[in-house]
Order: structure tokens, then sequence, then C-alpha cells
């Protein structure tokens, strides 16, 4: 039974027009919005097809809150849960919906197809690559000159950095709702030169052009064309504001531009709209259109009524007290740009009241540890093993993570980990999710339902080589190699040659190890065509099996195979085109689709009692543990924009320290809103985002922590890097409270 505190019982008391809450870490954000829309179907006057719609960030969030509010419910013997008085979704799903309904509207066909984010990354690509041959000494502009003829540099690290630049350029155009062609007619009524804008915009037509021969859009595009839906029909508008009676938006901190005027159309003037969220975790803003600003300034309206939650009972005192000192230096960051951004704010968190269900815990002595002492990187992931080797036999049934700022990190420690035989589980990035396996199936079962393709012959070895492209080498190998497959024009030449006319023997020469390579992946694409007659749930095992490895992965095989199984029951006709169908609209995200895997489910610290968790700060955010280890604290990792400070986002080829990301958008800003173009601010703007985000990414890193935290920092890859400014005041301000 739900028992509110004060500040959520004034949430819940809500009984129309708008209300922003700022919810501290560990305050029960969800546990209240859940009781509230729950309120909110029993006794919110709902009409016959009519919803609580509830926005969240992302498909975890909203697996998790629509079982909760569904058991909820389940007592309401005039409802039918999880299907009738409420509706929880991703903005992506909302405006997948919006789309579905008017695809007219949006430019789009009736059987237009939404492009993933692996799919929409290889258009992408194929856009650069196409720009570089055609301006081959491009590079040259931004380059250090010591680069411009470095053979590395020019085949892999900068198109790799024009991606990325072009990628952000075409995030914020479309955020700004403006399509290619409308840039174009800016571009060419300009009045100054802007290089890099010129060459993201050619980037961007062609990316356009290869979405219109797909058929298709990303995500970006859903969520601009749903507000263009929205915009354009005021009937459906007006219907859909009926539908929805009452908005609740969750993580309101982490939302964009085009969000935020998605859900004021759908709230109308006079509507009901719930926002909440914690501008202090805002940890996305550096690489996506999100802003916690949005947030704020609608805190800060008139109209609203708006509410801390500031009550917390995750956590000892002595956390709260340091995520709290936290805030305060924030406020007095020595540089006024980065305070200028407002990084960390009150409310400040306080303990939850003594009466209360979720006491905190006590404080334990010699906790929060921040750890003073310089180490190499290899000389603190040995202390951490040291530290949990200590710990774990000592604590079995306790929840512990090691939090670090890259996968990349984590991936070094899982090694010694499993080298030191310490009981562990990943919570990394990784291909363990549900629409990266039903991806990787999609692919393969595009191909056997087409073999003479050569482009689908190319996906599936791209798919077959899965789990190496995060390898720089393999990363080479396996762009060049599905660039030859796709120039096949016979692809039996290759699969089934006629004696003598092995395509391999000629492409490969006197390359024994390409030979065998390449012999081996043949060998599985035929045994996959010869279980193409299988029912489909056998082809669908018998491919996995040859694809996957971890646990969580054959686990969303097995659950792929049964709901295609089932498919096949209800469609006793389908073949391999509608199950590649099928798959590809799991893969997509638009098909509800409940697999046995954590990515989707929600991942569940408490399951993992007596092991390491190896998480990133990124994905850290939401969970908690009894003992937190946060690695890597300094100067590179969390920066605070003063001399000396390095940037991970200022590649060391770039010349003059640039930031190309920033400097494109500074471009396109100056085309798209008339602003003046100086080179090089941009660069400083950015660093003082990135610090301030880094700043709430440390905040969030120190409230996961229950009863023990632990805070190390290394010296970086040349040994030059020091403790970070914030950590270390933090670590001077406890010893000088410890003090006799």
């Amino acid at each position: 039974m739900f028992r509110p505190r004060p500040a959520q019982a004034r949430v819940l008391a809500w009984r129309g027009g708008k209300m922003g809450v700022s919810a501290v870490p560990g305050s029960g954000k969800t546990a209240t919005l859940v009781a509230l829309a729950a309120r909110l179907v029993r006794a919110g006057g709902l009409a016959p097809g009519q919803e609580v719609l509830v926005v969240t960030l992302v498909n975890s969030a909203v697996n998790n809150f629509a079982a909760r509010l569904a058991q909820e419910l389940q007592d309401s013997s005039d409802l039918l849960p999880g299907m009738v008085g409420f509706r929880v979704r991703t903005l992506h799903g909302l405006a997948n919906d919006v789309v579905k309904e008017r695809p007219g509207l949006a430019g789009l066909a009736e059987d237009f197809r939404v492009i993933d984010e692996r799919e929409a990354r290889d258009i992408l690509q194929e856009a650069v690559d196409g720009w570089l041959r055609g301006n081959p000494e491009a590079a040259n502009d931004w380059l250090g000159e010591s680069f411009q003829q470095n053979r590395r540099v020019l085949q892999q690290n900068w198109p790799e950095l024009l991606r990325d630049v072009a990628g952000r350029y075409i995030r914020q155009a479309k955020d700004e709702e403006l399509d290619a062609d409308e840039l174009h007619t800016l571009i060419r009524g300009r009045g100054m030169s802007l290089p890099l804008a010129d060459a993201c915009q050619a980037i961007f037509e062609s990316y356009e052009s290869g979405l219109r021969y797909r058929g298709g859009v990303d995500f970006s595009d859903l969520i601009r064309l749903a507000l263009r839906v929205l915009k354009s029909d005021a009937d459906y508008l007006a219907r859909l504001q009926h539908r929805w009676p009452w908005i609740l938006e969750d993580e309101a901190q982490d939302s964009s531009l085009l969000q935020e005027r998605i859900l004021r159309l759908l709230a109308g003037p006079r509507g009901n709209w719930s926002r909440v969220g914690d501008p202090n975790q805002a940890i996305n803003e550096s690489f996506t259109t999100a802003s916690p600003n949005f947030l704020r300034d609608f805190l800060e309206e008139p109209d609203v009524a708006s509410y801390d939650m500031p009550e917390s009972g995750r956590s000892a005192p002595a956390i709260f007290h340091l995520a709290n000192g936290l805030i305060d230096w924030s406020l007095q960051h020595p540089q006024p740009e980065v305070r200028r951004r407002r990084p960390l704010e009150p409310p400040y968190i306080e303990p939850a009241p003594p009466d209360d269900p979720q006491k905190n815990p006590g404080n334990v002595e010699g906790y929060p540890h921040l750890h003073y002492e310089a180490l190499t990187a290899d000389e603190e992931r040995a202390l951490v093993l040291r530290s949990l080797g200590h710990w774990l036999p000592q604590n079995p049934d306790a929840t512990v993570a090691v939090l670090l700022p890259t996968n990349s990190s984590g991936s070094k420690l899982v090694e010694q980990l499993r080298a030191a035989g310490l009981p562990y589980r990943e919570n990394l990035s990784s291909t363990d999710g549900t629409r990266a396996v039903a991806g990787s199936l999609y692919r393969t079962l595009e191909y056997l339902a087409s073999p003479h393709h050569s482009a689908h012959l190319s996906q599936v070895y791209r798919v077959w080589r899965r789990d190496e492209r995060d390898m720089d080498e393999a990363r080479r190998s396996i762009r060049r190699l599905t660039g030859e497959l796709r120039r096949l024009r016979r692809t039996e030449d290759y699969l089934w040659p006629a004696p003598g006319e092995d395509w391999l023997d000629d492409f490969c020469g006197p390359d024994a190890a390409l030979q065998q390579h390449l012999d081996d992946f043949r060998s599985v694409l035929r045994r996959w065509q010869e279980a193409a007659d299988l029912p489909i749930d056998q082809l669908l095992l018998t491919i996995g099996g040859d694809l996957f490895r971890s646990e969580a992965e054959i686990a969303m095989v097995w659950s792929l195979a049964v709901h295609l199984r089932q498919f096949a029951e209800l469609y006793p006709d389908a073949r391999l085109p509608e199950f590649t169908a099928e798959s590809r609209q799991i893969a997509a995200g638009r098909r509800r689709f409940l697999a046995m895997g954590e990515e989707d489910s929600g991942f569940d610290p408490e399951l993992y009692r007596g092991k390491v968790v190896v998480t990133t700060l990124h994905k850290a955010k939401g969970l908690e543990w009894d003992r937190v280890y946060l690695m890597s604290a300094n100067t590179y990792d969390f920066p605070s924009a003063v001399d000396g400070d390095q940037y991970f986002a200022e590649r060391w080829f770039v010349r003059d320290d640039m930031n190309l990301e920033a400097e494109a958008l500074a471009q396109l800003e100056a085309l798209t809103k008339g602003a003046a173009y100086r080179e090089g601010e941009a660069t400083r703007g950015a660093r003082a985002l990135l610090a301030a985000e880094r700043l709430r990414l440390l905040y969030v890193g120190i409230t996961r922590a229950r009863r023990e935290l632990v805070i190390t920092w290394n010296t970086g890859r040349q040994g030059d890097m020091g403790e970070a400014l914030p950590v270390r005041a933090l670590r001077e301000a406890m010893a000088a409270e410890r003090a006799p």
C-alpha cells in the first residue's frame, strides 16, 4: 500500500491545469506517478475511449510503468488493466502512433517504414563516403597540419568524425523542423562563408535521398512529422485532445524542443499536463537535442503549479550530504560560463520522515571514501579489484556496482574480474537488446527470402561479424568486404559456384586466411539456406545458434521464435517474406514485443546480489546499490572548463582543438537565425556545456549509492590527468569536517 510523504501528497492532490515537479534522486517519483495515474483513471471522469496518457523516456520505463499501473488498477473491476484507461508511450512510440494514423499529412506512403538506428547510421556513412569521394582535399580545412597526409586519419578517423558531425547537424535541423530542401534554400541565399555547414548540408541531402529510396523515415523524422500532422489537421488534433484529457510526462528533464511542442499541442492551452523530472539528472544534453531548460522554464511559467519532491529514503545521510555539497560547489563554480549553464541547483536532498516506510540507511564509518592517491588506470582497476575481493565474501547478500564513464573502460574491468574469478554481471551497451537481436534475425531472413540480392548478402555478412564491430581493425575489414559482396553481380558465383568458377579464387588470390574466412561464411549461409524449409521457429533457432552466444541473446531468440510460430498459426499462408516483414516491425520498435531481456524489461540490481554489476554512469541512472565504486573521476572524464583540461569531444587530429560538432551547430544557427558565426566560440561554449553536464553525471553517480561510496581517479593514458576539480573540493571539505 503506497503511503505518500507530504511532498508526494501535494502532487497527488493535483486536480488539473499545468503542474511541474522537480524530484530529487530516490524521492519515489515513479511510485508517485503511478499512484497519480491510477487515481486519474479511477476518478478522472474519463469517458468511453478516453485515456490517461503517460509519456516517458525509454522502452524499459514504458514496460515498468505500465506493469506497475496495471497492478495498481487490478482491483478495479470496471477496468481492463493495460488496455482501457491509460496508455504509456515513449515519445517515439507516440509519434509513430500519430504518423501511422495520418501518413498522408506527413507526406508518407501508407506502407512507410521506420529506419532503425543501425541502418540509419549505414545510410549516413554512405552519404559521407560519397561526399568524401567528391571532396578528397576537404579535410585540409579542418585537420591539423601534421595530420593532413596521415593515411590512418584520412581513411578512418576523418570519415568517422564527419559522420558524427553531420549526424548531429541533421538531428538538430530536424528538431527545428527544417528539412534538407529548406536548408538548401537558406544556404544558397546566405551572405557568409560556412564551409562546415556546406559539407553537412550536402551529406544531409544525400542521406535524405537514401531514406526516400528505402521508403523510410528515421526516428528524428517521426517526431518532426508527428508535429506536422498535429499542426495540419485541427480536427484530428481535437480528437486526440479528447482521447487524452490527462497527460503525465516523466523524465521531463530530457525533453527536447519537439517533444515540448507536441505535448503542448496535445494538452492545449487549458489542458491538464503534468511534467515531472530532475534538472540535476539531465545527462544527455551534450550529445542529443534534449535540454533541462525546457523543464526549468516550464516550472517558472506563471500558470504552472510548481512543487519540489526533496525527500528521499534511498541513501545514508552522508551520501546525501556529499551530493548536496556538490550542488553548493557548482553554484560557486570557478568558471562563470559554467555557472550560467546552471549545472546543479536546489532542491537539496532531504532524508525521509522518521515514520516513513523507506527509512534511510545509517551511515557507515569511513564512507563516502574519496581516494586521494594518483593512480594509473591499471593501478586504479587493481585497487578496486582488491577491494571487491575483500568485500564480496563478507557481504554475499548485498548489491554492488562499479560505475565507469565509458563502455570500453567497463569492458577492461570485466576482463580483470573474469581473470580474478570474481562474480559479475555486465550492464554495458552491447548487442543484447531485443531490437538488436531482432534486427540481426530480420537481416538474415531478408537474405534468405531473396538470396540473389547482393545487397542482402552484404548485410547478412555484417550481421555474421556483429560481435567484432567495436574493434577498429575488424570494422575496417567489415566495411571493405561488405562493399565487395555488394558489388557481386551473381551471388551464386560465390555461394554455389560451378566447377572452376569460384569467385573466391579470383578475389582472395594467395591470401589463404581470407579464403578460409569467406569460405566459413559461405558454409554458414549454405546451412541456413538448407534450413529455410523448416518451420519458422526451428529456422530461427538454427540461425540463432550460429549468431549468438550470451544467455540474454539466446533467450531473446527463443522469444522471437515463439512469437513468429504464433504468427504462423494466425496466418497459415505466411512464408519467408511475411516472417521477414514481421521481424522488421519488431526490430523497428513498431510491434509491442515482450522478450526475455533486461534492456526492454529494465535492469534490476536486486537480481544480482553478491555479484559485481559493471555499468556506465549513464546506464546507472534510475538504479541503486548498497555499495558503489565510481571510477575515473579525473579532469578528462569530468572536466571543469578551466585551463589545462582536455575534452573527449575535441579530436586530437583537428586543428586548433576545435569541437567540430559544436562548430557545425553554430553554423546551422547562423543560417537559420541570422546569428553571427565566429570560429572557436562554439567550441568554448561546448566546453562549458560539457563541464556542466559532467557535474550532473557525477551527481547521478554519487546518488546511486545507498550505504557505501568509493570514488577513485586515474592519471589517464598519458599520465597527465589530475583529480577532477569538484571531487578534490568534496574530498578536502570532508577531510576538514572529519578533522578533530
